[in-house]
């Protein structure tokens, strides 16, 4: 504990200084960043120690906040949150560093502050271990992203994007609110004595609202694709790859504390799992901004991570160790793997951005050639999120479908249905997201730029290129680690599963195991195979030609395949699930001189559902417009007779 609170405290430090120095931009962001990476660097080891087995002791202070206390305990459920959380926050603080560098101007060096901020306040709502403290960490984390997603403000679409935002997190927040005061029923918020005053079904529900609307579950995701393309990438990296994952980290952490779970909790989050990871996938596929793409395929990931909760459950319920143990395990390493995947694909798309200026991928192309290390590192994350062997995506899906495949064929049908659902979901979100790495990486490095921006890109600096390539070579070793990861699990896992998972997972880690040996084989195989390829070609003339253009004696890079048309035949088969616009400017006349054909796939839930429940309550509220006179006096007389009410109400109770 000692080291975890020195971790705080070095980040908060950072914000301070980065304050202090604001005036001076350049040395602001040096202490910005590096109480960023020294405070991560420290949080990352105090997390490691108590996942190998040291104990830290709990913290409890008085607080003078009512029912408040400075409650704080690291036990190997948080400390498996807290990896993530400082290893992909300090790799994206050293990019950001070069990132942000050749802006130079306040509001880049104040961004710092808040950075800093975020990631205490994320590490703080993993190890809070009071209600309120609990709450101001959550609210302290929702600010600060707001702020770092409004960055660039001087943009309409990004102020949109924040007010989005920070209406979605915020309604969230409430229903987190009455979660918490119904936990605290018995007099008491600290998590280690609470009481409930509701039923656990009813706390359940409110759980997966209010911390639903922060992972990003269908249909409380809208907030996602609006907020992650308008921060700064490495801001979008932190949110999608751990931030989102706080709502993850506090939904499991509500489930340890209701009591025993209504049998209902395993089926629902399998299907809310399901539907997430399909529909993000699909939506995912639709969009040509590379940074939207990603933020659906968040989306999509946080549905496996939940419908891997949804498993456990099952099979808890169902008395089935295997399933039970294999379904959180599976969730939990999605979680460590998404982190990396999908930080590593953001902070990419952040380098193809910072070279070309755009992020519509029908202005991109032909990058691999001009941005070979970008390119090579996103390959991996891409394949990683299409869950390829050998690595880790594969590992965390592997586990998935191995309990749900045990669970159909000799379970009941109580926990046969859900099985059978989720495997029929992974089988789908696995095509899908196949389908959307070959479209994203092939539109945006391979064939021709299509524009004179993707011609003369170029490779970013070292600070930029370093998280990249660490962040792909984990992607790759985690694949092949993953049995050895396993077994280090059991001890996150027990209290999820309600048994000794270690005997549970053996079998899972034999096979995976097999699996890694076979994939270290086939990774010999090739590198032996391109080892021997370059011999031979070393004596060589190598010629370079242009790729075969179907007898065309000049292609152009029209005539290559866009994001728009590679995806169309897929979204077909989905269009009752999407609104897609398109713009169209026929050609006219004898000598039409200019045509062009556009789309835009805006969200459908935001359109059929949000946006009319929101403009209800505004009409709703206009009508209460009578009650604001702007005089202060009638102001003052609602607040005393408010207080006057409270007070009779209160004498009044028996």
């Amino acid at each position: 504990m000692p080291t975890l609170l020195l971790a705080l405290g070095v980040l908060l430090a950072g914000a301070a200084g980065t304050l202090a120095l604001a005036a001076v931009p350049r040395w602001g962001a040096r202490v910005g960043v590096g109480g960023a990476i020294a405070g991560c660097a420290l949080g990352l080891v105090a997390a490691v120690r108590v996942l190998l087995g040291t104990p830290a002791a709990p913290l409890h202070l008085a607080w003078s906040v009512p029912y408040g206390a400075f409650a704080l305990a690291l036990d190997p459920l948080s400390a498996f949150f807290l990896v993530p959380i400082f290893a992909l926050s300090g790799l994206a603080a050293l990019y950001g560093a070069e990132y942000l560098g050749g802006r130079g101007d306040v509001r880049a060096t104040v961004s710092w502050l808040f950075f800093d901020v975020l990631v205490a306040s994320m590490a703080a709502v993993v190890v809070a271990r009071n209600a309120v403290l609990f709450l101001v960490a959550w609210e302290v984390m929702a600010l600060a992203s707001f702020f770092l997603v409004t960055l660039d403000d001087e943009d309409e679409r990004v102020r949109r994007a924040g007010w989005t935002y920070l209406v979605a997190t915020h309604l969230g927040s409430a229903f987190v609110l009455v979660l918490l005061l119904l936990l605290g029923g018995g007099g008491s918020l600290d998590f280690d004595r609470v009481a409930p005053a509701a039923g656990p079904g009813l706390l359940v529900a409110l759980g997966l609202v209010g911390f639903g609307a922060k992972a990003g579950l269908v249909p409380l995701h809208v907030w996602l694709p609006e907020a992650h393309p308008a921060a700064p990438s490495h801001v979008s990296a932190v949110m999608s790859g751990v931030m989102i994952k706080t709502g993850v980290y506090a939904l499991l952490r509500t489930l340890t504390l209701v009591g025993p779970v209504p049998g209902w909790t395993g089926p629902l989050l399998v299907c809310l799992g399901a539907g997430s990871g399909v529909l993000g996938a699909v939506f995912a596929l639709a969009q040509r901004d590379v940074k939207r793409m990603l933020a659906y395929s968040s989306v999509e990931n946080v549905g496996i991570v939940v419908l891997g909760l949804g498993l456990g459950l099952v099979g808890r319920a169902a008395g089935a160790p295997g399933l039970a143990a294999l379904g959180v395990a599976g969730a939990l390493l999605h979680v460590l793997n998404h982190a990396l995947f999908k930080g590593l694909l953001f902070l990419g798309a952040g380098a193809v951005v910072h070279a070309t200026g755009t992020r519509d991928m029908e202005r991109l192309g032909g990058l691999y050639r001009r941005m070979p290390t970008v390119g090579a590192a996103t390959l991996v994350g891409a394949a990683s999120l299409a869950a390829l062997p050998p690595l880790g995506g594969f590992a965390s899906e592997l586990l998935l479908a191995l309990g749900a495949a045990e669970a159909a064929a000799s379970l009941a049908p109580a926990a046969a249905v859900p099985a059978l659902v989720a495997l029929g979901a992974l089988a789908v979100i696995g095509a899908l997201g196949a389908a959307g790495v070959a479209r994203t990486f092939g539109v945006v490095f391979l064939g021709t730029p299509r524009t004179p921006a993707a011609g003369h890109a170029h490779e970013p600096g070292l600070a930029m290129r370093l998280p990249l390539v660490l962040l792909a070579a984990a992607c790759a070793g985690l694949g092949l680690a993953a049995p050895w990861l396993l077994a280090a699990l059991a001890p996150v896992v027990t209290p999820l599963a309600g048994l000794d998972a270690a005997p549970a997972l053996a079998p899972a880690a034999a096979t995976l195991r097999a699996v890694a040996v076979v994939e270290a084989v086939l990774l010999a195989l090739v590198a032996g195979a391109a080892g021997a390829r370059r011999a031979l070609l070393a004596r060589r003339t190598v010629a370079v030609a242009p790729v075969w253009g179907c007898g065309w004696a000049a292609p152009t890079a029209r005539m290559q395949y866009g994001a728009t048309s590679f995806a169309e035949p897929l979204l077909r088969t989905f269009r009752t699930l999407l609104v897609v616009r398109r713009r169209i400017a026929a050609p006219g006349g004898p000598f039409p001189a200019a045509a062009s054909f556009g789309t835009e796939a805006p969200d459908p839930y935001r359109l059929r559902v949000w946006d009319p429940a929101f403009r209800g309550v505004r009409r709703g509220l206009a009508r209460l417009r009578w009650l604001q006179h702007g005089e202060v006096q009638l102001y003052v007389l609602y607040i005393a007779a408010t207080l006057v009410v409270l007070l009779a109400w209160t004498v009044g109770r028996p």
